[in-house]
């Protein structure tokens, strides 16, 4: 990158690097509940990730929002890399020292 094109990225302010901006999607995710079949879309704040120090201990979680249940699903390496895109909120269950 030039000289010159570094000083003109250090001038610009936030409100002028969004300004074309309207809005934002919120990101969804699709899932399905074991005891009631229903299927649905959640935001990333109906929904919990757990990050254990195996993959038997890493999980996602959430509230069915048609029949009430607690839903625990297992969560592999791609599933916690779409749900921390996502936003979703994460608890290490595991020192990562």
């Amino acid at each position: 990158m030039s000289e010159s094109a570094a000083s003109g990225v250090r001038g610009m302010s936030v409100a002028s690097a969004f300004a074309g901006m309207r809005s934002v999607t919120p990101v969804v995710f699709r899932a399905g509940c074991p005891d009631c079949r229903g299927r649905f879309e959640l935001t990333a704040s109906a929904l919990r990730l757990a990050i254990g120090a195996t993959s038997r201990t890493t999980f996602y979680s959430f509230t069915c929002p048609e029949c009430g249940a607690s839903v625990r699903k297992p969560a592999g390496e791609r599933i916690v890399e779409l749900l921390t895109g996502g936003g979703v909120s994460t608890l290490r269950l595991h020192s990562t020292a």
